[in-house]
């Protein structure tokens, strides 16, 4: 097939060496924190690498919003690239301060500094190149110096094996997205993403190698947003720093959904991917918002929410709505940097909440007036936008998507009943209508910058925004129904198999380690006595209940 020529100028040097600057300065800082180089010279390079990455962030998307947007055959500057790129380097510049005091004292500290400034530096490249084989590579190697971080404490045989169970997801994943870059590289003739892109929006029916490549790359953010049953790595990854935790659930789980993001064309054009993504990611967010709720520990709750956010974000990319999953992906990200790195906070607000009396629960008839409540000001909402904004009529996957936010206000609203005595009714609706109208206003923003490729771009079919409709009404019903009566018999029922995942991690640990087991820790733990580590050890299924 012949390759389109490009659609916007080339990029200049000096804007390239700009929008390159965050990977470089990162990658310089891990090349110097070698075993010579002092504790407090590597720090202070980190602090100032991060600084330098966030002004020159900042100063590219400037540009590009003054109308300096670019591409060509292996660096790429817009606007979605340009705000996640500083929305990463704003997270990258806050973990790095806070590790240097988390981590005062630590030997090994030069370790830490190495492998998380070669994993933002992987992640940069991930968001500036304009080469899929670039990309691939970079999101591999991003994996793999976050993997040297999961086992900071290489003697734990808990961070040691879960670490391991990661490396064989994320493998599976680098395995499929380096055959789709073979495979659309075959059928269409380049690696240039934005021309595959255009060739996607040209071509009435892709050929099967693309379509199959296609499938592939939705393959991989799956994997790689540990979706289901893919995904108790992430919610047993409990041994690693707390940075680690936040720089993993605020910035790397989220590339997924940024790398599809990159292929909204590709993807668009290839009905089979737009509905493995609606189903699997659906799928994912139900099961894991209902297991959330079972879970006492903080970090492991916040990491069901990530599983579940992630599968939320995935299940827009499927139903078309990009700018909804562009959204998602930076409020995410910046919720939970602030919850990981604020989780002993957020220990003793839930402490406080215990030693006082527990609030009653809620009547049926208070949820359902929330429900309406929250219904009714997201179609307000959506009204007044449409006088201010013209706005394109929504699609069905739109409206569906904007009636399970209204749902999701229900929680806003009781939790707000309780305190506002007799002018909680307007007060609360008030404050709902405006948060309806902010996640509206930002949905028909971030609309502008999402722009596939006009061409022949398949609506996602009926049957799968009519199944995500259905799927979250029966989460709100089975919720609801678990709020009003949390003893009842509904909810014993359910407890166990909720609590468990339905038990799908068990079977992937039984396959996985069948298959590759994970090597021994670096040593023992000081705190288990040296034959219980071994016996641990020897059946690595045992530790996730340590982890849980």
């Amino acid at each position: 097939m012949n390759v389109p020529t490009p659609l916007v100028s080339a990029i200049p040097i000096w804007q390239a060496t700009l929008l390159f600057a965050p990977a470089l300065v990162a990658g310089a800082v891990a090349l110097f924190a070698g075993p010579r180089a002092q504790s407090t010279a590597v720090w202070r390079a980190a602090r100032w690498a991060s600084v330098v990455s966030l002004i020159a962030a900042l100063i590219s998307l400037l540009l590009v919003c003054l109308g300096s947007a670019g591409l060509d055959a292996w660096l790429r500057t817009d606007v979605v690239g340009g705000v996640v790129l500083l929305l990463v380097t704003f997270v990258g510049w806050v973990i790095v301060r806070f590790s240097e005091s988390y981590l005062n004292g630590e030997r090994d500290a030069r370790h830490y500094v190495r492998w998380l400034m070669a994993t933002l530096c992987s992640v940069a490249v991930v968001l500036v190149t304009n080469n899929i084989l670039v990309l691939a590579l970079a999101w591999m190697a991003t994996s793999l110096a976050l993997h040297r971080l999961l086992t900071f404490f290489s003697d734990r045989p808990a961070a040691v094996v879960v670490a391991h169970k990661k490396f064989i997801v994320a493998r599976l994943a680098d395995v499929a997205m380096l055959a789709a870059v073979a495979l659309l590289f075959q059928s269409l003739g380049t690696v240039r993403i934005d021309a595959i892109n255009r060739l996607a929006g040209d071509t009435h029916v892709l050929p099967m190698t693309a379509q199959l490549a296609t499938l592939l790359i939705a393959g991989a953010a799956l994997l790689k947003c540990a979706q289901l049953p893919f995904h108790g790595w992430l919610i047993q990854v409990m041994e690693a720093p707390t940075p680690v935790s936040a720089l993993l659930h605020a910035g790397v789980v989220n590339l997924g959904g940024f790398v599809l993001l990159r292929f909204v064309s590709l993807v668009g054009a290839v009905p089979a991917a737009q509905a493995l993504l609606v189903v699997v990611g659906c799928a994912t967010a139900v099961l894991a918002a209902l297991v959330m709720t079972t879970r006492i520990s903080i970090k492991v709750m916040l990491a069901w929410s990530t599983c579940a956010q992630m599968g939320f974000m995935l299940m827009e990319c499927g139903l078309g709505v990009w700018e909804m999953a562009l959204l998602h992906l930076l409020a995410h990200s910046l919720y939970k940097a602030h919850a990981f790195l604020g989780a002993g906070g957020v220990v003793r607000r839930t402490m406080v909440i215990q030693l006082t009396s527990p609030a009653r629960a809620p009547r049926p008839y208070a949820l359902v007036i929330s429900a309406a409540l929250g219904l009714g000001t997201t179609l307000a909402a959506a009204a007044l936008l449409n006088q201010i904004v013209s706005v394109p009529a929504a699609s069905p996957a739109t409206l569906v998507l904007a009636a399970i936010m209204g749902f999701g206000l229900v929680p806003l609203l009781q939790a707000g009943s309780s305190r506002l005595g007799r002018l909680r009714l307007g007060l609360l609706g008030l404050g709902a209508f405006g948060v309806a109208l902010l996640y509206l206003g930002l949905h028909a923003t971030f609309a502008a910058w999402v722009v596939p490729y006009p061409g022949h771009l398949h609506a996602p079919a009926a049957p799968l925004w009519i199944g995500v409709a259905l799927a979250f009404c029966t989460l709100f019903l089975v919720q609801s129904a678990v709020t009003v009566a949390p003893a009842g018999g509904l909810a014993r029922r359910l407890y166990p198999w909720f609590y468990g995942g339905l038990f799908l991690d068990e079977k992937f640990n039984q396959i996985a380690f069948a298959l590759w087991r994970p090597p021994a820790p670096a040593a023992t733990h000081a705190v288990l006595p040296l034959v219980e580590s071994r016996a641990t050890f020897d059946n690595p299924a045992t530790i996730f209940g340590v982890c849980q």
